[in-house]
C-alpha cells in the first residue's frame, strides 16, 4: 500500500469514528417514548409502593368521571396533560390533592398516564339549564364584544375539541368543574394561561355559568 495514502486512511477512520459517537449518544439521549399500556395500569390500579392512588378513583374509568367536580380527562390532548401534571407540582396551578399526586410521578409516568388518557374516547355531555345555554352558545361562538371577551370557539375550535399541543379539549366537561375553573383564573388561584386569567376577570357569574352549560353539550 502507497504510505502516502495512509494519512488519508486514518482521517477517514477518525471521522467514521467521531460520527458514531454522536450517534450513539444522539440515542442515548433521546427520550423514552410514552406507554400507554403502562399508563393504563397506572391510571386504573395507581402504584401502592410509591403512594401513588388510582387516577380512576377520582376521574372515572377511561378518564370519564362521574364526579362533577372532577374533569373528564378522556380524548384530552397529550401534550396538554404532561403541562397540567407538571404544572401541578409548581406554583401556577396549586391544588392540594393533585399537588401531593403530581409529586409522586416519575416524568415517564406522566407521559404514560397522557399517552393513555389521549386515546379514549369521552363519553357525551349535555345542557341542563335551557334559560342560558343560549347566552352560553352566543359567548362560546362570537364572545361578548363590550366586554373585549373573544370567541371560545376561537382557541377550543367550533366543536369543543380544542387544538392539540396549545388548547385544551372543552367539549363534555362538567359545567361544575369549567365554573371552578373559570373563577380560579379570575382570582388568581390558577396562574398557568395568562391568556384565561385575562378573559375570566372579564366575565360575570352568569356569563360563565351559560358557557359552561353550552360547552357540556358539545361533541
Amino acid at each position: 500500500m502507497n504510505r502516502a495514502f495512509l494519512p488519508f486512511l486514518k482521517s477517514i477512520s477518525i471521522a467514521i469514528l467521531a460520527v458514531s459517537s454522536i450517534a450513539y449518544a444522539n440515542e442515548q439521549a433521546a427520550p423514552a417514548k410514552a406507554d400507554a399500556a403502562k399508563g393504563a395500569t397506572l391510571y386504573a390500579n395507581g402504584d401502592a409502593a410509591r403512594g401513588i392512588v388510582a387516577c380512576a378513583s377520582c376521574h372515572g374509568e377511561g378518564g370519564n368521571s362521574t364526579i362533577s367536580v372532577n374533569p373528564k380527562l378522556a380524548g384530552q390532548h397529550e401534550a396538554y396533560i404532561n403541562k397540567q401534571l407538571h404544572d401541578f407540582k409548581g406554583a401556577d396551578r396549586n391544588n392540594a390533592v393533585m399537588t401531593a399526586f403530581s409529586a409522586a410521578l416519575k416524568d415517564d409516568d406522566v407521559k404514560n398516564v397522557a399517552a393513555y388518557l389521549a386515546a379514549q374516547k369521552s363519553k357525551p355531555g349535555s345542557a341542563k339549564n335551557k334559560d342560558i345555554v343560549e347566552l352560553g352558545k352566543q359567548i362560546y361562538r362570537g364572545g361578548i364584544a363590550e366586554k373585549n371577551v373573544p370567541a371560545c370557539a376561537g382557541c377550543h375550535s367550533p366543536n369543543g375539541a380544542g387544538m392539540p399541543a396549545q388548547y385544551p379539549r372543552i367539549a363534555a366537561q362538567h359545567q361544575d368543574y369549567t365554573i371552578a375553573q373559570l373563577t380560579n383564573f379570575r382570582t388568581g388561584v390558577r396562574k398557568n394561561s395568562p391568556q384565561m386569567a385575562t378573559i375570566a376577570k372579564r366575565m360575570s357569574d352568569d356569563e360563565m355559568k351559560a358557557v359552561a352549560d353550552y360547552m357540556a353539550g358539545l361533541k
